[in-house]
């Protein structure tokens, strides 16, 4: 019977490698899933003969939650680049350093998510997320479920590699197409479906998403052979993994710049999404002499391709309801591919940004993707259709419940005045559960609008009102899932200040607001107490923001939730953990895009070293960190004189 196994799972394995590795099949479905159901059966015999390679452990159960693992080997980011010139003067800098012209591997930059495998004998043991690149989730048993990740290797030996997890282009069409039947979330771009379904607790779940694995990197011993990074490369295809079939060793700089313009077009030719090229030096040794800065190795850099514009034609415009009563258009428009996902909506912002384009139910428009991920509708691209399309009018009323729309004085949006509104109230209570907000797992838009309608939850008190045996009347609902919901409540009641008044939806009040305000004041009875002038005097707050925190507070419906909410339990983390004092009395402005974080954990470790986030500039200003992409902010403090720091010296400031 033991042999019999070992030919099951080597001929398995072996189908595995030829159809997801190599997409080369050299056996039937049939001839597959025949041998897969016998080794199964078998299995289910003699549990005593299941090992961590079998072909069978790729499905498995479900985890509370993932722990978090120390990377052996550090995980680094990469600098990117965006011209020809800033690749020409990257290369100047290595060439310098390495004392001669250096050849270059050109590789597509997966939009996917890094993860470390680890290899023991052959045998895969442990994957982890990329985390902080120092610290990662361990999600082997998810990764597991990824085919193109070999769970034995074709050498019995120990290693490390890196590569990306990734969602073929064709799946995520397959994906969204199932969530739309279903009522389910859409995901955004593949990017955003590879996330959502690797990190699931159940790892049945990401089995059945269909995710694909590159691997680009293999850590090598002291006592390897190996001298270049292409021949590290070759070297991982032998041990069964799969490298991307477009990498292409260049003699210099210029032949990768060609590799960069043949595949900023190319690209949209293949099965997965890609956002740029990684340029890295081949020479080992010229590696190891260039290192790495704080973040980023020295001997490698991405090139960025330029965001995607495409036109396409306006279908229709549709408006939707927010948790303030905003009432936003969004385009509807004939689906068109833009940066590798199918885009049939976009936004418009507002009222006056459609008479500012002068957009029109007919016109042919020119969208493209803000940082790669929403779409926007840019302009009305000029033909003789336009003039003859009747000039778009907006109903004055709101798209649910059809009350009076309001224009605010000095705003751009209109609002629903109807503050019993269920689109108003389902947008509350969704943030309310929303990661930046309370945090409450297992609660999703669907739940929510069951809880709305059987009239369980009304406000976000309700929520702390419920049973478990409440929650299992709803549909799909078991008693397992009902205590995952219940539980995920109960562990809500513990958050920061900073949440919770963030989850409020108080108007103008996000995240950045809320951590100023209990920075300055401390305690909620504080914030609930405080004046107009007391508010407004706050960095980072101003008058018209302080009028709509002073309002909030003064209204009886507002005043009757948080004290039912203190009531129910909710027992607040007031004032703010220190790590240090360092930043004592600075304030900082965050604008862009950082690589290392989102600008939300780099607020968060500014404040754990004293300082302070606003989110303008201003005279008080004491430090304005740039990311890529900077806006308005960046012009601001280069005029008051305000000190600018790039992503690098930020982290620098903070230890790396």
């Amino acid at each position: 019977m033991p042999n019999r196994i070992d030919v099951l799972r080597e001929k398995i394995n072996r189908a595995n490698y030829e159809y997801y590795v190599l997409d080369n099949p050299s056996i039937s479905d049939y001839e597959y899933d025949s041998m897969f159901a016998e080794l199964k059966s078998i299995e289910a015999e003699h549990p005593e003969l299941i090992t961590p390679d079998s072909p069978t452990q790729r499905v498995g159960g479900i985890s509370e939650k993932f722990a978090e693992y120390k990377h052996k080997y550090r995980l680094y980011s990469l600098d990117n680049t965006y011209n020809d010139q800033e690749l020409i003067k990257w290369y100047e800098r290595v060439t310098k350093e390495c004392g001669s012209e250096q050849e270059l591997v050109c590789e597509l930059k997966i939009d996917g998510l890094a993860m470390a495998l680890s290899y023991e004998n052959g045998i895969f043991v442990r994957g982890v997320t990329r985390g902080d690149g120092i610290v990662g989730e361990d999600i082997t048993n998810n990764l597991k479920t990824v085919k193109a990740i070999p769970l034995k290797l074709f050498e019995p030996i120990s290693v490390d590699v890196r590569g990306e997890v990734y969602m073929p282009k064709d799946s995520f069409e397959k994906l969204n197409e199932e969530n739309l039947k279903n009522g389910e979330k859409l995901f955004a771009n593949p990017r955003n479906a590879a996330s959502g379904s690797i990190r699931q607790l159940d790892s049945t779940i990401t089995a059945k998403r269909d995710l694909s694995f590159f691997t680009y990197t293999v850590i090598l011993g002291e006592g390897s052979n190996i001298k270049t990074h292409w021949e590290s490369l070759q070297y991982i295809k032998k041990l069964g993994f799969k490298v991307n079939p477009n990498i292409r060793l260049v003699k210099d700089i210029y032949g990768a710049i060609e590799y960069c313009k043949e595949w900023e077009n190319k690209r949209f030719e293949l099965g997965y999404a890609t956002d740029g090229v990684v340029i890295k030096v081949n020479s080992l040794s010229c590696q190891q002499e260039l290192g790495f800065t704080s973040r980023a190795p020295k001997w490698a850099t991405a090139f960025k391709f330029p965001p995607e514009e495409i036109t396409t034609t306006l279908k229709d415009i549709e408006w939707s309801v927010g948790k303030t009563g905003a009432v936003t258009p969004v385009a509807i428009l004939e689906p068109v591919l833009l940066a590798g996902s199918t885009v049939s909506r976009a936004s418009l912002h507002n009222y006056d940004e459609i008479k500012r384009l002068d957009v029109r139910i007919g016109d042919r428009v020119l969208i493209k993707k803000a940082a790669e991920i929403i779409p926007k509708v840019i302009k009305v691209v000029d033909d003789e259709n336009h003039a003859k399309l009747p000039v778009y009018q907006m109903k004055m009323v709101c798209p649910d419940c059809s009350s009076p729309l309001e224009i605010r004085e000095g705003e751009v949006n209109l609002y629903c005045s109807n503050p019993n509104c269920r689109s108003v109230v389902l947008a509350r209570l969704e943030y309310w559960v929303s990661k930046e907000a309370m945090d409450i797992d297992f609660v999703g838009p669907s739940l929510i609008e069951q809880l709305y309608d059987k009239k369980m939850v009304l406000t976000p008190a309700d929520f702390y009102k419920l049973t478990r045996q409440d929650l299992m009347q709803l549909d799909l609902v078991k008693e397992k899932s009902a205590e995952n919901i219940f539980t995920s409540i109960e562990k809500s009641k513990s958050r920061p200040l900073a949440r919770f008044i963030t989850a409020l939806s108080i108007r103008h009040v996000g995240k950045e607001t809320a951590d100023i305000l209990v920075n300055e004041f401390g305690t909620l009875q504080n914030i609930r107490n405080a004046s107009k002038e007391d508010l407004a005097r706050v960095d980072g707050v101003g008058e018209k923001i302080a009028s709509t925190i002073w309002e909030f507070f003064q209204k009886d419906d507002n005043i009757k939730l948080v004290d039912e909410l203190l009531f129910l339990g909710i027992e607040l983390r007031e004032g703010g953990e220190k790590i240090s004092n360092i930043f004592e009395g600075k304030t900082f402005v965050l604008t862009g895009t950082l690589s290392t974080m989102t600008r939300d954990e780099a607020g968060d470790k500014i404040k754990l070293y004293g300082g302070k986030v606003s989110s303008s500039v201003s005279k008080k200003t004491s430090f304005v960190v740039a990311g890529e992409n900077p806006g308005s902010k960046l012009d601001k403090a280069q005029n008051l004189g305000v000190i600018i720091l790039n992503e690098q010296e930020f982290l620098k400031m903070i230890g790396g």
